[in-house]
Order: structure tokens, then C-alpha cells, then sequence
């Protein structure tokens, strides 16, 4: 490997650690706050953190020789399109945020990690209803993840965790958040999008827990270390580190890289939380890790 690709694979590693401990950081933020003010107080910071990189981002490009080119007519339909994908993207991922905080309140960090990057295999799936052609190893990847969220989520008395429900809708909601991106990203900057996402998506989550939840300031200063870790290393730090591995890296191997964030948070609830999961259990996950990496190895879809 290149030094480049090598500095890159480093990068994308660290953002999929982050991710994978930050589900320790949301299981414990639920100690002392509810899921609507967690996911306020950490999309608000993360739109803190990206804001000076989104400014900076856009200072460039209006320098640029193509922005000098475009006339006001594209300029204002450019502006138009960032800010209609970032409400959006903002929208999708509120939605999921929200199933995935609140299951978090009844199902372990390392089931909620797995059952959450089902999105991997449900987006080409989806895909389908877009006239996309899906490849036979995405096809074997769902029946792999159907047998693993089995041995995952169902007890022998086949009952499901309330928790585990949860998780998966926010999975689904998940994976029109990623369609929502395909469709936005190649029309506006990536930053710009993930910046007014945090915001937009921090301002109703912290609206709704003004109404439904008990605002308390002493118990979000007690659940202040998981809401920084969240918001600032999850939200800022590793989206950041993300857009700088993927410059010089093949989105194949990038996705890979970023699916380990599943394993990690296995390891990050054994090892800080103290979770153990069952031999059925971890068969469950190691099912649904295959299904992840053959729905992102490429195929031919004829």
C-alpha cells in the first residue's frame, strides 16, 4: 500500500473506533438524561464542532474557478439544493437517532452496534426501488443477516427484546438516510450537508425534550462526559476524519474499514461496560458482520 492509502486506512480505522465506543457513550448518557435531550445536546455540538470547517470549505470554493463561472441563477440553486439536503439528511437521521437512543435503553451496546449496520445490506436492498440492480452476493448477505439478527435478537422461547425492535427501525431509517446522501452528496458539499444535518436535527430533538422529557441541567452536567464524547468525537472528530480517509481510498475498502465499527462496539461493552453475549449470540453477529462485508465487496449485477 501507498503511504497515502496507508495514512488513509489509519484515519478511517480511528473514525470507525469512535463510532464503535460511542455506543458505550449513548448507553451511559441514558443513566442520566432521556433520548431526546442526549441526541439535542450531542447533534448541537456536533454542528458546533463542523461549522468552522463548513465556513472554510465554502471560503475555498468560492475561490474557486468554478464558482467564479456559475451565474446567480446556479449560484442561489446550489445554495438551495445544501440547504434542502441538509434538512433532509438532518430529518432521516433525527428519526433513526431517536429509535436508536431510545432502544439503547433496553438491549446491550454490542447488539445495538450490530443490529444498527443492517443498514449495510438493507441500502442496496432498497436500491432496488430506485432501478438500481442489487449484485447475488447482497441477496446472500440479507439471508445471512435474517439468520444472524435470528440468533441475535430471538430467544429460544421466540420473544424479542423490545430493544432490539427499536434498534432495527432505526437500522431501516438509517438506510434512507444513506439513500437521502447518495442522492445529495454529488450536489453539495459534503461538510456543508453534515453541518446544517447536526443543527437542524439538534434543534428538534432539543424541541421535542423541552415537551416530552424532564429538562434538567444538573442531570445533563452529569451526563456530560458521554454527550462530549458523542457529540464532539462521534458528530465532529470522526465524520471529519472519515472525509479526509476516504480522499485516498477505494469506497469499497473504506466501507470495510468503517464496518468494523460493529466489532468495536462488542469489544468497547465487554471491556468498559462489563456485556457478555451468549455463544447464540455472537454466532448472531458474526453472521450479520458476513452479511455487512458481502453486501460491500463488488460484484457484477448481470
Amino acid at each position: 500500500m501507498k503511504n497515502k492509502e496507508v495514512s488513509s486506512a489509519i484515519l478511517l480505522f480511528l473514525a470507525a473506533f469512535i463510532w464503535g465506543v460511542a455506543f458505550v457513550a449513548q448507553s451511559v448518557g441514558m443513566d442520566y438524561v432521556g433520548p431526546f435531550t442526549f441526541n439535542g445536546c450531542r447533534f448541537l455540538l456536533g454542528g458546533l464542532v463542523l461549522t468552522p470547517f463548513a465556513f472554510l470549505r465554502e471560503k475555498k470554493y468560492r475561490e474557486s474557478k468554478i464558482y467564479k463561472s456559475m451565474t446567480d441563477r446556479e449560484r442561489k440553486g446550489h445554495k438551495a439544493t445544501t440547504l434542502l439536503g441538509g434538512l433532509s439528511c438532518g430529518l432521516a437521521i433525527c428519526i433513526a437517532s431517536s429509535f436508536q437512543q431510545a432502544g439503547m435503553l433496553y438491549t446491550s451496546v454490542g447488539k445495538a452496534g450490530f443490529i444498527t449496520a443492517l443498514y449495510i445490506v438493507l441500502v442496496p436492498v432498497a436500491g432496488i426501488f430506485m432501478k438500481k440492480k442489487a449484485a447475488p452476493g447482497v441477496w446472500v448477505g440479507v439471508v445471512l443477516a435474517a439468520v444472524g439478527f435470528y440468533f441475535l435478537c430471538i430467544t429460544e422461547s421466540f420473544s424479542i427484546n423490545y430493544g432490539d425492535v427499536l434498534i432495527f427501525i432505526c437500522a431501516v431509517c438509517f438506510t434512507f438516510h444513506i439513500l437521502v446522501i447518495d442522492y445529495f452528496a454529488p450536489k453539495a458539499d459534503g461538510v456543508a450537508l453534515s453541518c446544517i444535518q447536526f443543527w437542524f436535527s439538534g434543534i428538534v430533538c432539543m424541541g421535542i425534550a423541552l415537551f416530552k422529557e424532564t429538562f434538567n441541567w444538573s442531570a445533563i452536567m452529569q451526563a456530560a462526559v458521554p454527550i462530549l464524547y458523542a457529540g464532539i468525537m462521534s458528530c465532529g472528530v470522526a465524520y471529519t476524519l472519515q472525509i479526509i480517509g476516504q480522499k485516498h481510498m477505494k469506497p469499497t475498502v473504506a466501507s470495510l474499514i468503517l464496518s468494523l465499527e460493529s466489532v468495536i462496539s462488542v469489544l468497547a461493552g465487554w471491556v468498559i461496560l462489563h456485556e457478555v453475549l451468549t455463544k447464540r449470540q455472537l454466532w448472531g453477529c458474526v453472521l450479520v458482520f458476513s452479511a455487512v462485508i458481502l453486501a460491500q465487496l463488488p460484484m457484477k449485477t448481470e
